[in-house]
């Protein structure tokens, strides 16, 4: 049957499982907009800037594990979607960004909203497409959502003119695709399987670092049973918070530049780190010299080009980190690590997370408090900064696979978009995000998307008048200049929130957190908590960028004690 190029796109994104998507119109992209209010099938979220579809879309996948759609028009409408397809891309996220263009005799013309929109996101996107003939369109649309899943997953955009919109062409969506478009490398040898099992054996002192890959292949049954079965401390990155259960008795934290001190401790003086489904940031390294000192490291990741980029392997097993413990897991000895794991708790006892003790409200306290009110079953959302730490010190996580923050990027604003789409795309669970002042006035916008399609989203707004990890870095590097950091106007937070139509509270003392955290989660929709906390604190601990363990800053206060 002959349909034109927009019903083309419709009909391959139901032929993909594609159930809900985020966009805004304008006139490249209209053709679509026209031929979408007549697919019912497709929902469609009206977002308020293109970065909050893009952000949405990125919440979406995480929450799910499917592939999350946004639509922009030409020029400004594609450019707005650089931020969150970066994103996307530095966390290996998969999005499907659908974008219209310029009609085909205008390209390169300099035409209105003209902008060379796969030029400048190639660097960012895992693909791109400009579609010449709506002809081309099913095969493009079932690759592209190939692409975005397989492997290592990441975003991928589809440039389409408007007159390809229009076009009319036969459809048939294909059924298949050519697997070595994106053939996931796996390059796992017997011999290999038998000396990563040997490493593990023979350990006397070995860790395990579980990063976000292993919630992308939902690995989270694999890795607890190597880990129990060994008996082996689990230590997650960023990305991979609540691919371990939090209050297990083998969860070691997380590491690095303000990961728990215990954690780092036990990297530096481990004999063995696997290392599963992460990169060996440098968030997580700092000095890389200077990381696991007295370790051998076996490397699991289904992109070859992490192997040896930061850190070099002893042993490397390329593939999905799924298949790869299942391979591993026969070939691994029951053991227990007695004198080791009593080392890791002398750690965590000498150098605990803990709460000030202050009459101050801090955010600490907040999330401590959330924590404990959701009992560690709600997705978490994130912005970018303290807050952002803190959430990965406090909240504890009893489930898998509900954290969601902006690590590679490190992208302010992402809280509240990816929020939106979360929720929309998790139903069944309780959906708070964690916010800075600074980040969610760069795309509050969205409280306007998530009251106008009731979606329920609980807001603890963490609100210090500051942008807190900038001045954070001023107070310890930059001799206390703390310029164009405070935020002098920040808005009345609960006045702001009953303009969008949100319900809004305020809180300042201690005694009132843990009632407006029920009074919230009592509320069938949205709400806003202005959390005003302290202004100047600080997040610990702290290894300064690229330092060392040896560099290690406690916090100052507890030092002080002789704690």
């Amino acid at each position: 049957m002959k349909l034109n190029g927009s019903q083309i796109v419709c009909e391959s994104l139901m032929k993909e499982g594609v159930d809900i998507m985020f966009g805004l119109p304008g006139g490249a992209i209209l053709p679509f907009y026209q031929v979408l209010s007549k697919y019912t099938q497709l929902k469609h979220i009206l977002v308020r800037h293109e970065q909050g579809a893009v952000m949405a879309a990125d919440g979406y996948a995480r929450a799910t594990g499917k592939v999350g759609v946004c639509i922009a028009t030409s020029g400004p409408g594609a450019t707005n979607l650089v931020t969150g397809l970066a994103t996307a891309f530095m966390d290996s996220v998969p999005v499907i960004a659908i974008t219209g263009q310029v009609a085909r005799d205008a390209l390169g013309k300099d035409a209105f909203q003209e902008a060379d929109v796969t030029g400048i996101t190639q660097p960012v996107t895992k693909h791109n497409y400009l579609v010449m003939s709506a002809s081309e369109l099913p095969a493009v649309i079932k690759e592209a959502f190939y692409l975005a899943r397989s492997g290592r997953p990441g975003p991928v955009l589809i440039d389409i003119p408007k007159d390809v919109l229009n076009e009319l062409s036969e459809f048939e969506y294909p059924e298949s695709v050519d697997p070595s478009i994106c053939e996931p490398t796996t390059d796992i040898t017997k011999d290999q399987i038998k000396k990563a099992a040997k490493l593990v054996n023979d350990s006397k002192k070995p860790v395990i670092l579980s990063g976000h890959g292993v919630t992308i292949s939902r690995a989270f049954d694999e890795v607890q049973a190597f880990a129990e079965k060994s008996q082996i401390p689990v230590i997650t990155t960023l990305l991979g918070i609540s691919s371990f259960p939090s209050k297990h008795v083998l969860y070691a934290g997380m590491p690095g530049m303000h990961g728990a001190a215990y954690a780092s401790l036990a990297i530096d003086e481990a004999d063995l780190v696997i290392g599963i489904g992460m990169r060996f940031d440098d968030r997580v390294t700092g000095k890389v010299d200077a990381f696991a000192p007295n370790a051998k490291i076996i490397h699991i990741d289904i992109d070859p080009a992490e192997i040896d980029k930061n850190i070099k392997a002893t042993v490397s097993l390329i593939g999905d980190c799924k298949e790869v413990l299942n391979q591993l897991l026969p070939s691994i000895s029951k053991n227990t690590h007695p004198n080791w794991i009593k080392r890791i708790d002398e750690l965590k006892n000498g150098h605990p997370l803990r709460v000030p003790e202050t009459d101050n409200l801090q955010q600490q306290f907040v999330i401590e408090q959330l924590s404990e009110a959701t009992e560690g079953k709600a997705v978490i959302v994130t912005g970018v900064g303290q807050h952002q730490m803190w959430a990965a010190q406090f909240y504890k996580f009893a489930e898998h696979g509900l954290f969601l923050s902006s690590g590679g990027l490190g992208s302010m604003g992402y809280e509240i978009p990816a929020a939106e789409g979360a929720a929309l795309g998790r139903p069944d669970k309780t959906v708070w995000t964690i916010a800075g002042d600074g980040g969610m006035q760069m795309t509050m916008f969205e409280l306007a998307t998530i009251v106008e399609n009731r979606i329920p989203v609980k807001i603890a707004l963490m609100n210090n008048n500051y942008l807190g990890m900038v001045r954070q870095w001023q107070d310890l590097f930059y001799q206390k200049d703390y310029f164009a950091t405070y935020y002098s106007r920040n808005p009345d937070f609960v006045k702001l929130a009953e303009a969008f139509g949100l319900k809004g509270i305020r809180v300042t003392e201690k005694s009132e957190v843990m009632p407006a955290l029920k009074e919230a989660m009592r509320i069938d929709g949205p709400v806003l908590i202005d959390f005003v906390v302290d202004r100047e604190e600080n997040v610990y601990p702290m290894i300064p960028p690229g330092q060392t363990i040896e560099e290690l800053v406690e916090d100052p206060r507890e030092v002080a004690k002789g704690t």
